[in-house]
C-alpha cells in the first residue's frame, strides 16, 4: 500500500517581495508544497490590486533589491519564457504551468 504524502502549507513571516510573471509585484505570504512531482506554489498578494494568486515556481521571481545584488532581472520576463515544464510532469499527471 502506497502512503500518500500530505500537502504542506508554509506561512511566510515576514512575507517576501516577489514578481509574478504576467501578473505584477506582490508579497508572497505562503508556499504550498504538493510533493516532489510538482512545482512549489507561491501564494501571493499583488500590490496593484490586492488580488491573491497561487503561482507555480517557474513564474515567481524575487523583486529587485540593490543591497542584495539583484539590480535587474536577467531571467525570463513572461510565463511563456519561464515555463519549461517537462514531459515527465504531464506523464505524472501534474498540471502544466
Amino acid at each position: 500500500m502506497q502512503r500518500k504524502r500530505p500537502t504542506m502549507f508554509t506561512q511566510l513571516n515576514p512575507s517576501l517581495p516577489v514578481q509574478v510573471l504576467d501578473r505584477g509585484r506582490g508579497q508572497a505570504v505562503g508556499i504550498i508544497d504538493y510533493g516532489p512531482e510538482h512545482h512549489l506554489i507561491w501564494v501571493t498578494a499583488l500590490d496593484e490590486n490586492g488580488e491573491i494568486w497561487c503561482a507555480p515556481n517557474p513564474q515567481v521571481r524575487f523583486q529587485n533589491n540593490w543591497t542584495m545584488g539583484r539590480r535587474t532581472a536577467h531571467s525570463a520576463t513572461s510565463v511563456a519564457q519561464a515555463c519549461t515544464c517537462h514531459n515527465d510532469h504531464a506523464i505524472a499527471g501534474a498540471s502544466p504551468c
